[in-house]
C-alpha cells in the first residue's frame, strides 16, 4: 500500500508537469504579422508583438512582427537599440526613414493591430549652397531691373527729343480749342484770321490756333492720293479747306513741309496758303495733318487733262507759276527777312489752280533753304527724292554741286520749262490744240527709272518736241522760247525764275493791267 501510494504520487505529479507544459504551450502570444502569408498573417511568440509606422519615400508604411526578446527589435545601421514605444521625427544614421513610431506589447493576442501616430517631420536643413535656379534668379533679376531702368530712361529721352525735334505743335493737353483766343471768335473767316496774324511776321497762325482749327475740321471727301498719304476736302465753320494726311512713315516730310510753310515772309498769292499743322492721335495710330487753302479746280495736272486755255489764260497761268517760284527763290533781307528756298519737286501735280486761272505752288516737303550767314544749304533728312520725269540733267547724272544753293534753283527752272510745255500744249489757237501729255511721254514709260531718264535726258539729250505751228502765234512763240532757255543742258545758261517772270510781264500791256 505504501508502495502504491508512492507510485501514484509520482504519476500524478508527472501528469501535472505535462499539463502545465501544455497550458504554457497553449497560452503562446498571437500577433499580427504582415509578412506571414502562410499562417493567415499571424505569428506566435513567447515574447512580444511589435508594431512600427514610418515615412519612407514620402509614404506611410507599417510593420507587424513577433519578437522573442525586446533586445532584438529593430536594428538600424548595425546598431542594436530598443525602439519600443518611441516616436522619432528623424531616424539617426538612416536616411531612408523620415519619421518613425514603434510599440511593443504582450498583454493580449493581436495587441499590435493598432495604428500609430507619426510625429511631425523634422525640418530639412537649409543647404549652404544655392540651387541652379536660385543662382540664376539672383543674377538675372538685378540685371533685368537695371535694363528696365536704363531702357525707360532712354525711351523717355528719345521720345522727348523726338517730340521737340519733329513736332512743331504743343502737347494736346496745352490746348482746348483755345477758347479765349481773340482771333477764333465766331464769324471770323480763315482769310481774315490769316491777314490779322501774318501782316507782321508772315510766318503763319499761332500754334495753339493751328491746333484749335485742326480739332474743329470735319473731313468730307477724299480728293487725291500720293506716296505721302491722302488729300481730303474738309470743312471748318462752313469754309472748305484741304487736309493733307501723311502716313506715319512720312513724318519727316510732314514736319519739313509744315516747317517750310511757316518760314517768315513766305506767304504769297502764288504759294499754296498754309493754315495749320497737327498730329492727331486716334488711339491706334497717329495721323499727321497739314491743312491748306482748298482750290476746287484741283492740281494743274488734273486741270490740263480736262480743260484747254486761250493765249491770255496760258500766259496768265505761266506768269503766276513763275512769280511764285521767283518768290520762293528770293532772299529777303532784314529782321523779318526770308531765306531763299528751292522746291526740288516742281511738277504739274504739285501746283494748284485757282478760280481766277492763276496758280499756287504747293508740296514743299522736299524744299531746301539757303542760310546766307553760313552760305550753306539746309537739306531735309528724309528718304524721298524728286519726281524722276522732271529731274534736271545734273541731278540725273549726279554732277550737281549740292553745296551750292544756286544749283537747286537751276534744277527748279529746268522743271518749270517742262511745266510750261505741258501748259502750252493745251493752248487753243483757232480750234487747234494738243491732247494733254506728260513730258517725255513718247520716250519713256509711265513710271521711268533713273537709268531710263538719264539715257534720254543726259546721253541722248532729248527734250519735249515743240510743234512748228507754235512759231506763228506770239504767245506760244514766247512760251517756246522760254522753255528752251529753261532746259539747257548747261545749268548756268538757264534763265532765273525772276527773269522768266519779267519776260512774261512784257506780254501785251492790257493783260498785265488785268493781272494788277
Amino acid at each position: 500500500m505504501g508502495s502504491f501510494n508512492h507510485r501514484t504520487v509520482l504519476f500524478v505529479f508527472g501528469c501535472m508537469i505535462l499539463l502545465c507544459q501544455n497550458i504554457v504551450e497553449v497560452s503562446s502570444l498571437k500577433c499580427k504579422c504582415e509578412i506571414c502569408k502562410g499562417t493567415n498573417n499571424t505569428c506566435e511568440t513567447q515574447g512580444y508583438c511589435f508594431t512600427a509606422a514610418f515615412f519612407k519615400g514620402g509614404v506611410i508604411q507599417y510593420n507587424y512582427r513577433c519578437y522573442e526578446d525586446a533586445i532584438e527589435i529593430f536594428k538600424i545601421a548595425n546598431r542594436t537599440k530598443h525602439y519600443c514605444n518611441e516616436s522619432l521625427a528623424d531616424v539617426p544614421n538612416n536616411p531612408d526613414y523620415s519619421a518613425m513610431s514603434t510599440a511593443c506589447c504582450n498583454n493580449r493576442d493581436y495587441c499590435n493591430d493598432i495604428t500609430l501616430e507619426l510625429p511631425p517631420l523634422a525640418a530639412e536643413p537649409k543647404s549652404a549652397y544655392l540651387t541652379t535656379i536660385e543662382m540664376a534668379a539672383t543674377i538675372f533679376l538685378p540685371v533685368l531691373a537695371i535694363c528696365a531702368i536704363v531702357g525707360g530712361v532712354y525711351f523717355y529721352h528719345t521720345s522727348h527729343r523726338k517730340r521737340s525735334k519733329h513736332k512743331p505743335l504743343p502737347p494736346v493737353e496745352d490746348v482746348s480749342d483755345a477758347p479765349n483766343h481773340p482771333i477764333l471768335n465766331k464769324g471770323v473767316s480763315l482769310k481774315h484770321m490769316i491777314e490779322m496774324t501774318t501782316s507782321g511776321s508772315g510766318s503763319g497762325l499761332p500754334l495753339l490756333v493751328q491746333r484749335s482749327i485742326a480739332r474743329q475740321i470735319q473731313l468730307v471727301e477724299i480728293i487725291g492720293q500720293g506716296r505721302f498719304g491722302e488729300v481730303w476736302r474738309g470743312r471748318w465753320r462752313g469754309e472748305n479747306v484741304a487736309v493733307k494726311i501723311f502716313s506715319s512713315r512720312e513724318e519727316r516730310s510732314w514736319f519739313r513741309e509744315a516747317e517750310i510753310y511757316q518760314t517768315v515772309m513766305l506767304r504769297h498769292d502764288n504759294i499754296l496758303g498754309f493754315i495749320a499743322a497737327d498730329n492727331k492721335d486716334n488711339g491706334t495710330w497717329t495721323q499727321l495733318w497739314l491743312i491748306t487753302d482748298y482750290h476746287e479746280r484741283g492740281s494743274l495736272f488734273d486741270f490740263l487733262g480736262r480743260n484747254t486755255l486761250d493765249t491770255n489764260g496760258m500766259i496768265h497761268m505761266a506768269l503766276s507759276i513763275a512769280t511764285g517760284l521767283a518768290h520762293l527763290h528770293m532772299d529777303i533781307m532784314g529782321t523779318q527777312g526770308k531765306p531763299a528756298i528751292a522746291h526740288r519737286d516742281l511738277k504739274s501735280k504739285n501746283i494748284l489752280v485757282k478760280l481766277n486761272g492763276s496758280c499756287a505752288i504747293g508740296d514743299l516737303g522736299l524744299a531746301v533753304r539757303h542760310d546766307v550767314t553760313t552760305d550753306t544749304v539746309d537739306i531735309p533728312l528724309n528718304n524721298r527724292v524728286g519726281t524722276k520725269r522732271y529731274m534736271a540733267p545734273e541731278v540725273l547724272d549726279e554732277t550737281m554741286n549740292i553745296d551750292q544753293f544756286d544749283s537747286f534753283k537751276r534744277a527748279d527752272v529746268y522743271a518749270l520749262g517742262l511745266i510750261f510745255w505741258e501748259i502750252s500744249r493745251r493752248c487753243n489757237v483757232g480750234g487747234i490744240f494738243d491732247e494733254y501729255q506728260l513730258p517725255f511721254h513718247d520716250a519713256v514709260l509711265s513710271d521711268p527709272t533713273i537709268e531710263e531718264m538719264r539715257r534720254v535726258v543726259c546721253v541722248e539729250k532729248q527734250r519735249p518736241s515743240i510743234p512748228n505751228r507754235w512759231q506763228s502765234c506770239e504767245a506760244l512763240h514766247i512760251m517756246s522760247k522760254l522753255m528752251k532757255e529753261c532746259w539747257y543742258h548747261n545749268a548756268t545758261a538757264r534763265l532765273t525764275a525772276l527773269r522768266i517772270k519779267k519776260t512774261l510781264l512784257t506780254y501785251p500791256v492790257y493783260f498785265v493791267m488785268q493781272l494788277d
